[in-house]
């Protein structure tokens, strides 16, 4: 799991303030654990379901906003169970998760009444970026009213997908946007490169440090060029952003 505690909700939550529930439907235990660990990272509330009957139980009682769904399951279809839930749950939003890439899966899954649909592998930052676009379109969810990240002078807008430092704009890429969140979301604390990678990257990437090096190097470009270092590196362990002063 990412954390042992949860951060407080900053972006996304239910029109009552409240914060969006997702319920993740597959049979593969570490996959669903990951997936469970990002989602409740963003503060929402997660339940896990291995199989199709256990999915429909749980979201009877559960509700959810939205379902991550794997077609392929070992008692119920995906398409199945999907059918199911739009008869109880007419307006819960669907992301189908699934290894299947032929067109004619993916044509069989939105016509079934999925909202999207992602293969595997994936990229966990691509997974969040659908669910917040699902829940949107449907009105499920709104803006919270902390979606501000600060350490010292660097402000991040995470509904706005903007960062600054001493008041000027930053330009980042998704994924170097992805990973100063992650940084800026956990300030003082010491990030294992084996952790940057399961949040930012695929959960299968393959342990590439190297990655994570490259992408802290860039926004160390970005981010401390010319001010007082904000990210730091402690050798042997990992990184660590916290105010210049600090």
């Amino acid at each position: 799991m990412e954390e042992t505690t949860k951060p407080p909700v900053t972006g996304l939550v239910r029109p009552d303030g409240t914060p969006v529930r997702v319920l993740v439907v597959d049979d593969e235990p570490d996959l669903a654990e990951v997936l469970s660990a990002v989602l409740s990272y963003e503060g929402w509330q997660v339940r896990v379901a291995g199989d199709g009957a256990s999915a429909l139980r749980t979201a009877r009682e559960f509700t959810p906003d939205a379902v991550v769904l794997d077609v392929m399951l070992p008692d119920i279809g995906g398409l199945e169970v999907l059918r199911r839930l739009r008869a109880e749950i007419p307006q819960v939003c669907v992301l189908f998760l699934t290894a299947k890439d032929a067109v004619e899966d993916r044509i069989a899954g939105i016509t079934a009444g999925g909202d999207d649909y992602v293969t595997k592998p994936f990229s966990l930052e691509e997974v969040l970026a659908r669910l917040r676009g699902l829940l949107r379109r449907a009105g499920m969810a709104r803006a919270g009213d902390g979606n501000r990240l600060v350490v010292g002078d660097l402000v991040m807008d995470e509904d706005a997908r903007e960062v600054t430092r001493a008041g000027h704009l930053v330009d980042l890429t998704p994924t170097e946007f992805e990973l100063l969140r992650f940084l800026m979301r956990n300030p003082r604390r010491v990030l294992s490169k084996a952790r940057i990678l399961d949040r930012v990257w695929s959960y299968d990437f393959g342990g590439q440090a190297h990655v994570v090096e490259l992408y802290i190097s860039y926004l160390r470009r970005k981010i401390d060029a010319g001010a007082p270092p904000l990210i730091h590196t402690v050798r042997g362990v990992g990184y660590v952003i916290k105010p210049a002063s600090g």
